[in-house]
């Protein structure tokens, strides 16, 4: 028999807010973190708008020497699972060292320190390349230093699937507790992208909304106006643990995993398939795990990536997946409030389902201003509500047909 596997801590930081409370009160709120591009100089770029987190003071958390050894986008993840473990009691109770894993990735790892020091190395100061460049750059090293820091020392791995890594990260992780692989798992994701090489990539593609007359309208998913996404930056990190476990150390549980689906497109490297056929399947088969029928949904946490091509694949997905029952699903795209913290979206998001369970609040997609006549479901245009949620999905879709599902329940049920 399988095990039951729950969420006992959760940690988080993004362009709302340097922790979970902060995020989610903006996005249930409909309260864009959406402004102008500050990190790199805007002029190169069509798109001059970004998700950036501002404020974070990381001399409350790491020591001069981390600081420069760490890319941003480990650091995030640090102060995630640090938020996480305060949550849980890990610090003052801690589950078995070797029993416990890790399971956190990242879209791209520490691309901003690769891009600081080639710049350094084209302009010859090759004296002042960090020695401690390949542990900042590779995508794995968050979750090598969480093992280092906490003596979590079970299964131990980093997920890397672009958009969806955050899904795989939690997905992968609650099989793992489900076989007996681990009693307990650290999962989530961080990305720390907006950088020149990402940003120009981007640019480059078209894919990134172009609106920076106004940044807060500019993410606006499932709209008529759309023009791309906004890239943002941030992590999300969970901690899972065996039911059982979890009530013997007194842990406060804060929802359940009971469904994964992944699946992938097989069709192009970063369109997603028309007809959503194996996208529909991921989400069909995170429902037949989780044993509940399309009408038991409460709530969808959407893609929503605010891009042509997405969101309307994205309703004939939820269709094609949920039958009649999508005409009555709530659904809405929290990435009209946080722009896409690409790899770690899914990870961030599973958490504001969390948070949407517990408060009985379906958040808004804000910026719904115009619904585009083939995105014609209930995607809870600009002003959230109250509903019970028992079940709630998750959807992630990534760059090279990547999908990942996740379905979590409210505790207990």
């Amino acid at each position: 028999m399988k095990r039951r596997v729950v969420i006992t801590g959760t940690g988080a930081i993004g362009p709302n807010g340097h922790n979970v409370s902060e995020i989610w009160d903006k996005v249930a709120n409909g309260i864009s973190g959406i402004g102008p591009l500050t990190l790199l100089d805007p002029t190169p770029f069509t798109s001059k708008i970004a998700g950036e987190v501002r404020g974070l003071d990381f001399t409350q958390y790491f020591t001069k020497r981390d600081r420069s050894r760490l890319d941003r986008y480990a650091q995030f993840i640090l102060v995630a699972y640090q938020e996480a473990a305060t949550q849980a009691g890990w610090n003052t109770s801690p589950p078995t060292p070797q029993r416990t894993g890790v399971y956190v990735g990242s879209a791209a790892g520490g691309i901003g320190s690769l891009d600081q020091n080639h710049e350094k190395f084209l302009q010859g100061d090759y004296r002042h390349i960090s020695s401690t460049l390949v542990p900042m750059a590779i995508a794995n090293i968050a979750a090598g230093e969480i093992a280092v820091r906490y003596g979590h020392t079970g299964p131990n791995f980093s997920p890397l699937s672009a958009c969806a890594t955050g899904n795989h990260s939690i997905g992968l992780g609650f099989r793992g507790i489900q076989h007996g692989e681990a009693d307990a798992m650290v999962v989530g994701a961080g990305d720390a992208l907006i950088v020149n090489s990402m940003m120009a990539g981007f640019d480059r593609m078209q894919a990134l909304s172009t609106r920076n007359d106004d940044p807060t309208l500019a993410s606006r998913p499932f709209d008529r106006d759309r023009d791309g996404f906004v890239l943002s930056e941030g992590a999300g990190v969970l901690l899972l643990e065996e039911l059982e476990q979890a009530k013997n150390l007194g842990r406060t549980i804060l929802g359940e995993v009971v469904g994964f689906g992944m699946t992938a497109d097989g069709y192009h490297i970063t369109s997603p398939a028309p007809g959503g056929e194996m996208a529909a399947k991921a989400i069909t088969d995170a429902l037949a795990e989780a044993s509940i029928d399309p009408s038991a949904v409460s709530y969808i946490n959407a893609h929503g990536t605010s891009t042509q091509a997405n969101d309307k694949t994205e309703t004939k997905v939820i269709r094609r997946a949920l039958g009649q029952a999508a005409e009555k699903v709530a659904i809405s795209s929290t990435k009209s409030t946080t722009g896409h913290l690409l790899g770690a979206a899914g990870a961030l998001e599973a958490i504001l389902c969390i948070k949407a369970m517990l408060a009985g609040f379906i958040p808004p997609t804000i910026n719904l201003q115009n619904p585009d006549p083939e995105c014609d479901l209930d995607f809870t245009p600009q002003v959230g509500r109250h509903a019970n949620l028992e079940y709630v999905v998750s959807n992630s879709f990534g760059f090279g047909g990547h999908n990942a599902v996740v379905i979590l329940r409210q505790y207990p049920a």
